[in-house]
């Protein structure tokens, strides 16, 4: 009973450093600009008649949006709250997964407690375009801590339930679970080969991959599909500096050599030689993945293979909080409790510093922050859907939030999440592209250059800051935006 107290308290600190860590929760943020549009059209069939062509390619592989659509409707709650509530579920989900894959491991209590607090700190998975945690609802950070309790089942020899984990991990991502998919199946494999493993395992691996082959598109994208993409550096591990390729190929060696250690001290469980033939499978799986995106293959491109890295990530750290448990240094308890006090420490500190100096935020807000810019969308919000909206194109990271999220109108043009999801597709990119060039300059267009592209792409309303004036009718104003008619 106590030591259930202990837990259940060291996971709600776990979720409140986490958070602090991650700049505190908000709604609205990054990545929503697709996932609360896509969700509210499937409450709503009638929106983004303009706007779905752009999420169709990317709705295509995920079937998160009717599982969240249907928590709205089963709840009554509104989008925002089971959003929260998401959020909430990924940090006790991922704390839960993390403590049962260490505990799975042989690990004491007292490494389980500095994984949760080395998970608190968030950081970006070295050019990959991942965060080990985000600061707002993401499904992808769900699907991981789905992925993590699945390697706790992997340590323990427990494969059907680990095929079970990542099952539920792809509804809710699908290509966060595909690397858990392959750790689960080259532990399988590697558990009932024994001989010659690595060559079996590769060699039976390879089947569903041929198998798979024909039916798998191998189109290349063209000048014309990366120029939209040029500002997604991540996406093309060829291009990584050293300094990246020494960053990233450093978790397996340091696995190794943590893996090796625990052999010789004769610590290792059933199924952890599994786990590290599959951490080290992804690896070799993104080695040969480079020359693929290098030569431009749209599949290997869209797969963003290195993120494979952050499984590794996660998987270090373990170990690392292993190893500093297990070393002469921490041989006593006091010394123990002085290094678990000395990570708190350096978390509640970073915290702090992110949410007091560096985001100036409060640690949650539900819904959207009390701005003139979120002012104007609630007005927005409230008109008849169908609404075609011209607003400036980066609207969403100066204002901190897109039009389509907060109004659910259809939007012109909002440059990073469009650009992101033209990722996805040829004729998204085409379009992404058409609409960058024709409102290149967009905070000098005069009346005439509205009207022009007006006559272009028919828009309704055209939201602007009052410190540009137009001779268009006034639908809605406030101390900072305007919202004209263009009909």
């Amino acid at each position: 009973m106590i030591r259930g107290a202990g837990l259940l308290a060291a996971v709600a600190v776990f979720v409140i450093l986490a958070t602090a860590n991650s700049g505190g929760y908000r709604y609205g943020a990054s990545d929503q600009a697709f996932y609360g549009p896509a969700v509210a059209l499937r409450l709503d069939p009638s929106l983004f008649p303009r706007d779905r062509e752009l999420f169709a390619p990317q709705m295509r592989a995920w079937l998160g949006d009717d599982l969240f659509a249907w928590m709205t409707r089963a709840t009554g709650a509104d989008v925002s709250t089971v959003f929260a509530a998401t959020y909430l579920v990924t940090l006790l989900t991922l704390a839960f997964a993390a403590v049962w894959f260490v505990r799975g491991l042989g690990a004491s209590w007292w490494v389980a407690g500095a994984l949760l607090v080395l998970l608190t700190l968030r950081h970006q998975i070295t050019r990959t375009g991942a965060n080990s945690l985000e600061g707002y609802m993401h499904p992808r950070v769900l699907a991981f801590a789905i992925g993590v309790a699945a390697l706790g089942c992997v340590v323990r020899s427990r494969y059907a339930w680990a095929g079970a984990a990542t099952i539920g991990a792809a509804i809710i991502h699908p290509t966060t679970a595909l690397w858990f998919a392959v750790v689960a199946s080259v532990a399988f494999l590697s558990s009932t080969v024994r001989r010659g493993g690595t060559t079996a395992v590769a060699l039976i691996a390879a089947v569903p991959i041929a198998v798979a082959g024909p039916f798998l598109r191998f189109d290349r994208m063209d000048p014309a599909w990366l120029a939209v993409l040029a500002e997604k550096s991540y996406l093309f591990p060829s291009d990584w500096p050293a300094s990246v390729w020494a960053v990233n190929l450093a978790y397996p060696v340091v696995l190794g050599l943590i893996y090796g250690y625990r052999r010789a001290r004769g610590e290792t469980v059933s199924g952890e030689r599994g786990l590290v033939h599959g951490l080290l499978a992804l690896v070799v799986m993104f080695l040969l993945s480079v020359p693929f995106s290098a030569a431009r293959v749209a599949l290997a491109v869209q797969l963003q293979i290195a993120r494979v890295f952050w499984l590794l990530d996660f998987a270090v750290m373990a170990y690392v909080s292993w190893w500093l448990f297990s070393s002469r240094l921490t041989h006593s308890s006091a010394r123990r409790a002085g290094l678990l006090l000395l990570l708190g420490a350096l978390s509640v500190t970073r915290g702090t510093y992110v949410l007091a100096i560096e985001t100036d935020r409060p640690l949650a807000r539900l819904s959207l922050a009390p701005t003139a810019w979120t002012e104007a969308m609630t007005w927005l919000a409230a008109q008849p859907s169908g609404l075609h909206v011209l607003a400036d194109p980066g609207h969403a990271w100066k204002y901190g939030v897109g039009v389509r999220q907060a109004s659910s109108k259809d939007t012109f043009l909002e440059t990073v999440k469009d650009s992101a999801m033209a990722m996805y597709d040829r004729d998204v990119a085409m379009r992404v592209a058409e609409r960058t060039a024709a409102t290149a300059g967009f905070e000098r267009m005069t009346a005439d250059d509205i009207r022009a592209l007006d006559t272009r792409f028919d828009f309704d309303l055209f939201v602007v800051e009052t410190a540009r004036t137009f001779p268009f009718p006034v639908r809605y104003r406030n101390a900072q935006f305007v919202i004209y008619d263009l009909r």
